[in-house]
């Protein structure tokens, strides 16, 4: 596997890819958004605002199906952002990858601050054998959807969401359910809530974790020459047509458990 680029900042460490990757996406998203909504026209639509119009009764669908959409309405932006954003990034780490070799502890360094994981990596292998001359290789390019402090991030981002919004807006039902069916229940209603924070991030990041790792597998194929490079192809491109189908079920499952989880929230019996 390759080095993820990690400097100390602050007394934090920080990954520069996935900061990378984070401004691409979020970059591509918008500009996307930006086109859709250029040059709206009732009369004569465009195939960008076509696609929009497609995306937002999708996702309007997507929320009909948790919760009624008097309530579901106000989070249609939320969730076509969220779907857009995961699903973009899902999808960075299949067409290309940008990786850069170092051969010695000197070149670790960006920005006058050291590559602290590159570093670790030529110490681990110098302590192995101290006649070494490693090549670690650093990879700037991927999924970030593939690190699990973006995936972590974004359920915490739903589970901060669903829970402000039971907390504030429908505290009396929100903090009673806690003690259903019975007040003993309230700590393993603890323990169900904070899992349901646990599963949303970690399941995105396991399916795509695990495709990117497969794809590099793959790759290292070539290192047989030819003969590696023609078996690579076609597994290569059969895995990465079925990493875009995975990818986009997954913005899908991701973004549709945060309404189940905020339509979970906010339901109240006042309507009965």
């Amino acid at each position: 596997m390759h080095e993820s680029p990690i400097i100390n900042l602050g007394g934090f460490h920080l990954d520069l890819s996935v900061l990378l990757m984070l401004i691409v996406t979020s970059a591509i998203v918008f500009i996307v958004a930006k086109l859709a909504t250029r040059n709206l026209s009732v009369d004569n639509p465009g195939k960008m605002q076509n696609f929009l119009e497609w995306a937002i009764e999708f996702v309007r669908n997507l929320i009909s199906s948790t919760m009624d959409m008097k309530k579901g309405q106000h989070f249609l932006t939320l969730a076509t952002t969220m779907i857009m954003f995961i699903f973009v990034g899902n999808m960075l780490g299949l067409p290309l990858g940008v990786v850069t070799g170092a051969t010695d502890v000197s070149q670790a360094e960006i920005f006058g601050k050291p590559i602290v994981s590159v570093q670790e990596a030529f110490h681990e292998a110098h302590e192995k054998d101290p006649e070494a001359h490693p090549h670690i290789e650093v990879a700037w390019w991927k999924s970030p959807t593939a690190d699990l402090s973006v995936t972590m991030g974004l359920a915490l981002i739903a589970f901060a969401i669903a829970h402000g919004l039971g907390l504030f807006r429908n505290t009396k039902t929100y903090l009673k359910h806690y003690f259903q069916p019975h007040w003993l229940f309230f700590p393993i209603n603890i323990v169900e809530t904070a899992s349901k924070l646990l599963t949303h991030g970690m399941r995105l990041f396991a399916n795509i974790f695990a495709g990117e790792v497969l794809i590099s597998t793959i790759m290292k194929l070539t290192a047989f020459k030819w003969i590696g490079a023609i078996a690579a192809i076609p597994l290569l491109t059969a895995w990465q047509g079925f990493s875009i189908f995975i990818g986009a079920i997954q913005a899908f499952v991701f973004t549709v458990l945060m309404m189940v989880y905020i339509s979970q929230t906010v339901e109240s019996h006042e309507e009965h």
